[in-house]
């Protein structure tokens, strides 16, 4: 069995159960003309990776409390352009990072295009957009405890997966810009953020131009530890170019009418 083959039939999986709620080892065996023993390799490896939940003689869907359900809605035209212009910085065979998010999730359907690359997210909802890729990117994911508040793994486990890796490049949201010091959150669980920055060669920060100057307690990176910000062509010239004194680059994406 290739490697093509077997992801193939792990997305045909998460499709099934995701739509059914539940599916058995002897069902899937005999749908896949493959072996039980096959079968229950691709239910573990499925678990492992956050996108179902074993049960004795096959998988159940995660619990919908814990599956974003923002799948379906439209991105607002602002992520979309900002999404956009993330992907543009992307080459194939790249080794990227992709935290949860609105606007990191709306980078996926642009990744279509890439060859060879490796994503490594804490977040169901982008691991799901991520399998449904016909450019079949690998996938990976941090484990660790679930946060309801972020919809995402936090936690030592996690951190612990990601210093286990060397990545290219980091794409990461924020609630709020502090202009003076850098990214800010109202989640006060930010240690895997610093992880993700430290194990990345190149830290790109996604924002819509509305949260630059938006004052929130946590501070998340710290400017010397971001290379790039990329926002909307709203946000004001004053604030760009005090961004920019830090040593960021910033890009203003051009938001357009489909």
């Amino acid at each position: 069995m290739t490697k093509r083959n077997t992801q193939q039939r792990r997305h045909t999986i998460v499709s099934r159960v995701n739509s059914e709620g539940e599916v058995s080892v002897e069902t899937l065996a005999a749908e896949f003309e493959t072996s039980e023993v096959t079968i229950r390799k691709d239910l573990t490896a499925l678990e492992k990776s956050g996108l179902l939940l074993r049960r004795y003689g096959g998988a159940v869907a995660l619990p919908k409390e814990i599956v974003a359900s923002d799948a379906d809605k439209q991105d607002p035209l602002r992520k979309v352009a900002i999404a956009k212009a993330a992907a543009a910085l992307i080459r194939d065979h790249n080794r990227i990072i992709i935290d949860s998010g609105r606007t990191t999730a709306a980078m996926i359907p642009e990744l279509a295009s890439k060859r060879g690359l490796v994503v490594m997210t804490n977040a169901i909802n982008i691991a799901n957009r991520l399998l449904s890729l016909e450019n079949e990117p690998t996938l990976l994911m941090t484990g660790g405890t679930w946060d309801p508040h972020s919809e995402s793994f936090q936690g030592q486990v996690a951190e612990q997966v990601l210093r286990s890796y060397d990545f290219d490049q980091l794409f990461i949201g924020a609630d709020g810009i502090d202009v003076a010091r850098g990214t800010t959150t109202f989640n006060e669980l930010i240690g895997l953020s610093k992880v993700m920055s430290e194990s990345a060669r190149e830290v790109i920060v996604l924002v819509e131009s509305e949260k630059i100057g938006r004052k929130i307690p946590n501070l998340e990176l710290p400017w010397q530890q971001v290379t790039t910000l990329i926002t909307d062509n709203t946000l004001a010239l004053d604030m760009r170019q005090a961004i920019e004194a830090h040593g960021v680059n910033v890009i203003c994406a051009e938001i357009t009418q489909d």
